[in-house]
């Protein structure tokens, strides 16, 4: 059935001279980016990390392969969030330039490759001009992986040379964002006969206490009283690891007769010694045994004893002596049988 489709989609593209079918062969590849195939950076600091995802999807009844990638430049790299896209799925390409690696204007092309069985090549473009008299250092803002609750710090310098009275006249971030942005002028050397003004920024970035668990990535719009780049962009992201834990979340305990008990462990794990205070959500047959002293690590009992047959499906929240952070969930399934 894949091949009679896949065989049937090529046959409706492959009508006409062969001059034509190389269009609609490329234009078939390329309709998986749904008419977008080209992205503008814009004017940008020298030294600065950029970051795009084009859309891919998979508009066929058939899964379709991302065989091969090649950027035309190494200063971009392209990366799919999946290689193998189902009938109907979502993906993206993800684009990283890297600011450093070149001065002045910068046009790079990405062939991207799909298949296996027939195969088609969609060419995208990426295009940015590295300001030389403006650089980042560094280029983006990278806290890695950090811990629930800890608020590390990073720095960025924004340096500026030429004959303009520079200006960073604000520095604007998406709400959501987990960080505080305090910008700060460290020196103005105003232009003097042949020589370009110097003007040095300082950008210090903190990562909130309440951050949620998880990958973020966002982006700082830092405006300027430049008429040709009014606007400069820096990235953010990194990973904030849950300060709590539970594994397994789901808990099966299968099939259980009724007025049987069946006991099953999790693991509740922190990244420093706590307590569990409670277990909300026991009942109906299902119950926790709490351990009575703080640890890193806990084993948590839960048994399940059902009254009644039928299908048994429980919420139960851990609470914990620890904020933020201070509990997690897991899920307990059972069926209950005569």
């Amino acid at each position: 059935m894949r091949h009679l489709a896949l065989a049937a989609m090529v046959v409706m593209v492959g009508t006409g001279p062969a001059s034509a079918q190389a269009t609609e062969v490329k234009a078939w590849a390329e309709k998986m980016f749904q008419g977008i195939t080209t992205h503008d950076f814009g004017s940008v600091p020298h030294g600065t990390q950029l970051q795009y995802s084009f859309a891919v999807k998979n508009i066929w009844a058939v899964p379709i392969q991302i065989t091969d990638i090649r950027p035309s430049c190494g200063c971009v790299k392209a990366t799919p969030s999946t290689r193998m896209l189902q009938p109907h799925e979502s993906a993206t390409l993800d684009i990283a330039m890297d600011g450093r690696r070149f001065t002045g204007p910068k046009s790079v092309m990405v062939y991207v490759t799909v298949g296996p069985d027939y195969i088609s090549t969609a060419a995208l473009k990426v295009t940015a001009v590295a300001r030389p008299d403006v650089v980042l250092n560094p280029g983006e803002v990278n806290f890695g992986v950090v811990r629930g609750g800890q608020t590390p710090t990073q720095i960025v310098d924004v340096e500026y040379a030429g004959s303009l009275d520079w200006r960073i006249t604000e520095v604007v971030k998406n709400g959501a964002a987990p960080i505080n942005v305090t910008p700060e002028e460290l020196y103005r050397q105003p232009p003097t006969g042949r020589q370009a003004g110097k003007v040095g920024y300082r950008l210090t970035v903190v990562l909130k206490a309440d951050a949620p668990p998880g990958v973020f990535k966002h982006e700082l719009m830092l405006k300027t009283n430049d008429p040709a780049s009014p606007v400069l962009p820096v990235v953010v992201e990194g990973n904030v690891q849950a300060s709590l834990a539970v594994s397994p979340g789901l808990v099966p305990m299968g099939t259980v007769k009724v007025g049987q008990e069946k006991t099953f462990k999790v693991t509740v794990r922190a990244d420093r010694s706590f307590q569990i205070v409670a277990v909300d959500g026991q009942g109906e047959g299902i119950t926790a045994v709490l351990p009575a002293q703080a640890a890193l690590v806990h084993q948590l009992t839960l048994k399940c004893k059902p009254g009644q047959a039928g299908e048994l499906r429980k919420q139960l929240l851990i609470r914990t002596d620890m904020v933020p952070n201070a509990s997690v969930a897991v899920t307990i399934e059972a069926n209950g049988v005569p």
